[in-house]
């Protein structure tokens, strides 16, 4: 029997499965690329609410003024400022409650976090601000409230932070004020429970024990 001649596929078969076999090898090749990039470039960590880092960022503040709702009222009307949080600083109690903190026994001072843009507005400007909304001069509490937990305190997250808290209350107390405002490192910040957030603009109720005066002019 006279051998069979080869078989040999049509032109047109061929070329088709030469662009897939070219497709495959691409797409394996683009595959590789981004598992690599992946691997070399590894996700940065996400920011903490209260850096106690003197590298802090500088765009996070920290004040204790009494009733948490006032200073936050009075720090949201600032140009720049972007958020205010109300919650708790400074005790040794784990996820405080307002219970907790209102038991006088957490350590915990009601405090806000100021999140502000530095283009618009410095820390200094914001520290400013909170020693305008309340009585720095006020040992035991702000106003009518009175306990540990309505103490005076910056918390500063910087070196920087605090060298600008000390200038200022070095002008207060050359103007003739008895400052007894405290400074302490920054801690970590546990959010109040959300009805204690934006107090004043949900009820359209204004400040008891907060109000602002001019000290540095």
């Amino acid at each position: 029997m006279a051998p069979l001649a080869p078989v040999t596929e049509p032109t047109g078969l061929a070329s088709l499965m030469a662009v897939k076999i070219l497709v495959a090898v691409a797409a394996g090749f683009l595959l590789a690329c981004s598992t690599s990039a992946d691997m070399a470039s590894p996700a940065q960590p996400a920011r903490t609410d209260a850096p106690t880092d003197p590298n802090a960022p500088s765009d996070v503040a920290y004040f204790a003024g009494g009733c948490f709702w006032g200073v936050e009222h009075y720090m949201q009307q600032l140009d720049g400022v972007q958020s205010v949080e109300s919650g708790y600083m400074g005790g040794q109690v784990e996820s405080p409650t307002y219970q907790d903190v209102s038991s006088q026994t957490s350590g915990h001072l009601e405090t806000v976090v100021v999140r502000f843009d530095p283009a618009k507005v410095s820390y200094e400007q914001i520290a400013k601000r909170f020693f305008e909304i309340h009585d720095p001069t006020q040992a035991d509490g702000q106003g009518p409230d009175l306990g540990p937990e309505y103490l005076s305190a910056v918390f500063h997250t910087s070196p920087a932070q605090k060298a600008t808290a000390e200038a200022l209350i070095a002008k207060l107390r050359a103007r003739g004020y008895d400052v007894v405002t405290e400074l302490r490192p920054a801690e970590k910040f546990w959010p109040a429970e959300g009805y204690h957030q934006d107090y004043y603009a949900k009820t359209g109720k204004t400040p008891y024990c907060h109000s602002r005066v001019k000290r540095f002019e």
